[in-house]
């Protein structure tokens, strides 16, 4: 198959063309995201491969259409930046995406934000490099004992669960669908307001939905803590910018650690190093001591990234040979929690 790969860095190109070694695929590399402005580069092209900035809005699937583009490839899990009804609706063009990769990945780096930010190590590394070896103001805390919120319980949330429990934290979860496993391991289920009310740290582990954008806001943060830790490495629209640096001033959020952000799509993946950044959102939350931003990198492992690859030459393959996962299928998943 001839196909148009977007939002290309050079480990993208790494992976996927040793998943691709035996030249299967015609892979064609562009650098530009995928939008309306770009969608005339798919002509000619079987299938297009993106990535969690691309913009699938109705226009572009629309377009992708009428060039006779017959199937997307997602390198990602989520779909929110897809209109999947569009694309359901048509019956002339499939969504496929890779379901799971490496949850420990992620899992582990929301570990990282919160080991980073309870003993300050981020600060202490500046300090040093500096020549100053004080550790005034550097007093942490002990994730032992916490009460540690997890909100969504999928293969993610259940994996950071898991290490949390090894530090000796009292981990309670919210999930449509509880896990027995986790239950076994401890893990206590309750309702939104529950974790909200009790948790020490809360991380986000849960899919973007209508029901879950903007999850955490004003009113959401109102019934936290004072001084909680708010982790997410899931989606950036799960949190209301605005609200969390409401919560950051007052002192009633205690520490932020994201590798995501509402508008990361103008930021993240790009050298901006040399340039007037224009975002004044994300110029006041790295303006706090207590916020900790990472560029979208909780995934960025080299098994990960393996793993990312093969699915994605596989999900080309399968639909090539008429024999498509349906466990890969946005399009299936979509209908079948629409019923």
């Amino acid at each position: 198959m001839k196909v148009a790969v977007f939002s290309t860095k050079s480990y993208d190109k790494e992976y996927l063309d040793k998943a691709n070694s035996n030249h299967i695929h015609d892979l064609v590399y562009f650098d530009s995201s995928l939008h309306e402005g770009t969608v005339r580069l798919a002509e000619h092209f079987q299938a297009v491969c993106v990535f969690v900035n691309d913009t699938l809005n109705k226009k572009v699937i629309e377009s992708l259409i009428d060039m006779n583009v017959g199937l997307i490839v997602l390198r990602c899990a989520g779909f929110n930046n897809i209109d999947i009804k569009t694309a359901c609706g048509s019956n002339k063009i499939k969504v496929l995406r890779v379901p799971s990769y490496s949850p420990v990945a992620v899992a582990e780096h929301a570990v990282a934000l919160i080991l980073t930010l309870s003993r300050k190590t981020h600060k202490a590394y500046n300090r040093v490099r500096e020549g100053n070896f004080s550790i005034e103001r550097l007093t942490g805390f002990e994730l032992s004992g916490r009460t540690v919120g997890v909100i969504g319980t999928g293969r993610i949330g259940a994996s950071f669960a898991s290490i949390m429990k090894g530090f000796g934290s009292k981990v309670i979860a919210y999930d449509n669908h509880p896990g027995t496993m986790l239950i076994e391991q401890g893990v206590t289920y309750g309702t939104l307001p529950e974790i909200f009310a009790n948790a020490d740290i809360i991380s986000l582990h849960c899919p973007l939905t209508p029901q879950t954008d903007h999850l955490i806001n004003g009113q959401t943060i109102g019934l936290m803590k004072d001084g909680v830790m708010i982790i997410n490495t899931s989606r950036g629209r799960l949190i209301d910018t605005d609200a969390v640096i409401k919560g950051l001033k007052k002192g009633k959020i205690g520490y932020l650690g994201i590798d995501v952000y509402e508008q990361e799509e103008n930021l993240f993946f790009k050298d901006l190093s040399e340039r007037v950044i224009l975002d004044d959102k994300i110029l006041r939350l790295m303006s706090f001591p207590n916020v900790l931003v990472t560029a979208h990198q909780a995934y960025f492992t080299d098994n990960a990234l393996n793993q990312i690859a093969r699915t994605t030459i596989d999900n080309l393959t399968d639909f090539q040979n008429g024999h498509i996962n349906p466990d890969n299928q946005v399009c299936i998943n979509f209908i079948r929690a629409s019923l």
